[in-house]
Formats: structure tokens, sequence, C-alpha cells
């Protein structure tokens, strides 16, 4: 068995000085400030999608937008769910949440959109999709190994955005291509 680089009597010493940081420890390996900054980019990114889905779930209309709305609605709840996970990590950190209406769409990766056309919405998510997938693939690739567990919250939340992108993807595959207006 490995060798603690760190005496167990250091650690523990150092846990009881340091208390007040919560689990940001010593062996914190990332820029804190930082990945709060990045965090609530990502929660500002997550509320826009979320307000997205929600509204073209709202106003989807046409002869497929049954079951292309039930698509958007649980979309909007899982970014939802992401958010809340970003939000708590902040609050770990030791960071504020930054639920802001005013600076939300300006510290948002996607875009806010308000298609009236079906097709259109379907095009708006696979875009913003696409935009979450470049940037939290970047976002886990910059965080490394400095801070385990964002890394490991942003992977899981990387790979939901693949889904929603394969199933926006699918969606356009399955209306017929002279509804699509191509």
């Amino acid at each position: 068995m490995a060798e603690f680089l760190t005496d167990i009597r250091t650690i523990r010493e150092r846990a009881r000085r340091e208390i007040d940081k919560g689990p940001v420890t010593d062996a914190y390996g990332a820029d804190l400030s930082r990945v709060v900054l990045v965090l609530n980019e990502a929660l500002a990114t997550e509320i826009v999608c979320t307000l997205r889905y929600k509204r073209h779930y709202y106003t989807a209309t046409g002869l497929y937008s049954e079951p292309v709305a039930a698509e958007f609605l649980q979309h909007a709840q899982e970014e939802e769910q992401h958010a809340d996970k970003l939000a708590q990590r902040i609050v770990q950190l030791g960071g504020e949440p930054d639920f802001n209406p005013d600076t939300l769409t300006r510290r948002a990766h996607a875009e806010y959109d308000a298609s009236a056309d079906l097709i259109e919405m379907i095009k708006e998510n696979l875009v913003a999709e696409r935009v979450a997938i470049a940037a939290y693939t970047e976002i886990a690739q910059w965080i490394g190994a400095g801070d385990p567990t964002t890394r490991r919250i942003f992977e899981e939340l990387l790979a939901q955005e693949e889904e929603h992108a394969d199933d926006m993807r699918g969606l356009l595959e399955r209306i017929p291509r002279d509804q699509q207006g191509v």
C-alpha cells in the first residue's frame, strides 16, 4: 500500500485549523475563484437553457408538436437539475450562486431563443446543446485533477447534454423533410 504524502497527524491538525474552509483543503489544486466563476457561467447557461426549453414547450404547435413538446419539457426539467447541481457546488466551494436575471444572458454560453417555428426550435436547442458540449468538455479538461468533484459534475452534465443533442437530432430526422421547409 502506498504511503501518504502527508502524515495523518498533519492532515488532522490542518483540518481543525482551517475548519471554516469546509470541503476546500490544501489538497485542492484548482484556482478556486476561477472555478466558482466558471461554475456561475455554467449555472447561467443551464438557467437560460431551462427557460428556452420551457418557452418552446409551451409554444410548440403543428402536426409534430406533441412528441417534440414532451421532449422539450423533459429537457427543461433536466437542465433545471443541472442548475441545481452547479449551484450546490458553488456553495460547497464557498461561493455564491449568481441567479441575477439582469446579467443572466450575458453570462450564459448558450443563447435564449424565441422561435415560433417547430423546426427552428429544435435546431436552436440542438445548437445550444452543442455549445454546452463544447464548453463543458473544455471546462472538464481545464479543471483536470485540480478539482475532481467539479470535473465529475461537468462530466455528468456533459453526458446528459450529449443525450439531449442526440434527441434533438433524432427529432429532426423523424420529421419529414417536406415539413421542415427544406
